[in-house]
């Protein structure tokens, strides 16, 4: 709708996984080498965590980009709380038979499937994203899974990739032996301001456009509304080309991401760094303080 008029190949803020837009941040980029790290030096499990639209789908996919042809790679990206059972899950992300079998076929047709990967001289990797939403008996299911070994060698590593609540599963005292195997552990914290400016730049030049295209307020409001959560980020640098394109401005100033902000807050659909609402509190009331902590917000980011 705007690339035209701003110069742009494509949206540079497109809410669908891309690891060709990944920022190599600080962050992301410790998060993505840990990654790469765990599956060349073959730890048993592997835990990456961060709060939602922090792109961790995305790190998952630059990953396998980067895999070679000597890792087998299956992937869970679809859990749920009724899940299931897991080897059903487990057999069909690597293309195994799986309905109709009882249990005890699922586990011995994934062990061989295993054993026949390593005498090929491949390593199996089972990647879990959205690994938050299964229980601590799943969870020990998987355990068991990564016991299945060849001598010194790991027949089957395990990437969990999840939402913090995870760990909160995780110390549970039930899952004390899943813990000890865990061989690379990483968090992913939102953005800082300038992580936050830089990461917007990055987006806009390899979209083909200018880096500042946002100007300094813009992108410092930005990152106070977003609390430099990537998805949020981008949901609000997109809408500010939108309401720029609609003005015929030929770049996105602070103001027009206050109006973004504005519109949704007057709408009710923006949370990002909003405070709770008290109880009793009516949509008008509550309204009227979002727009007094806004207008706050744009103060200081102009200041």
């Amino acid at each position: 709708m705007y690339e035209q008029f701003f110069g742009l190949r494509e949206r540079p803020f497109s809410l669908l996984p891309d690891p060709s837009f990944l920022f190599f941040g600080r962050r992301h980029g410790m998060a993505a080498t840990m990654l790469e790290y765990a599956v060349e030096s073959q730890a048993g499990i592997t835990l990456v965590t961060g709060e939602i639209g922090m792109g961790k789908t995305t790190l998952v996919r630059h990953l396998l980009n980067r895999l070679g042809e000597g890792v087998a790679v299956g992937l869970i990206n679809n859990t749920h709380r009724s899940f299931g059972e897991l080897l059903q899950w487990v057999n069909l992300a690597f293309g195994l038979p799986y309905e109709g079998r009882e249990k005890v076929t699922l586990f011995h047709n994934f062990q061989n499937h295993l054993i026949e990967q390593y005498v090929l001289g491949l390593r199996t990797v089972l990647i879990v994203d959205e690994a938050q939403n299964m229980d601590a008996a799943t969870l020990e299911e998987l355990r068991v899974l990564s016991n299945i070994n060849a001598d010194k060698d790991q027949l089957l590593q395990l990437i969990l990739v999840g939402q913090p609540e995870l760990r909160a599963t995780l110390r549970r005292p039930e899952l004390e032996q899943f813990v000890q195997r865990i061989g690379v552990d990483y968090h992913l914290p939102p953005f800082t301001a300038e992580e936050t400016e830089a990461y917007i730049a990055h987006r806009l030049v390899h979209a083909g456009g200018r880096e500042d295209l946002f100007d300094r307020f813009a992108r410092r409001f930005v990152h106070h509304q977003s609390g430099g959560v990537p998805r949020v980020i981008n949901t609000l640098c997109d809408m500010a080309l939108v309401y720029a394109f609609a003005e015929q401005r030929p770049e996105v100033t602070v103001e027009l991401v206050h109006a973004v902000v504005q519109d949704k807050v007057a709408n009710g659909l923006f949370g990002a760094g909003r405070r709770p609402r008290p109880p009793g509190e009516d949509d008008a009331g509550y309204a009227r303080q979002e727009q007094a902590h806004l207008l706050a917000a744009l103060h200081k980011a102009q200041g």
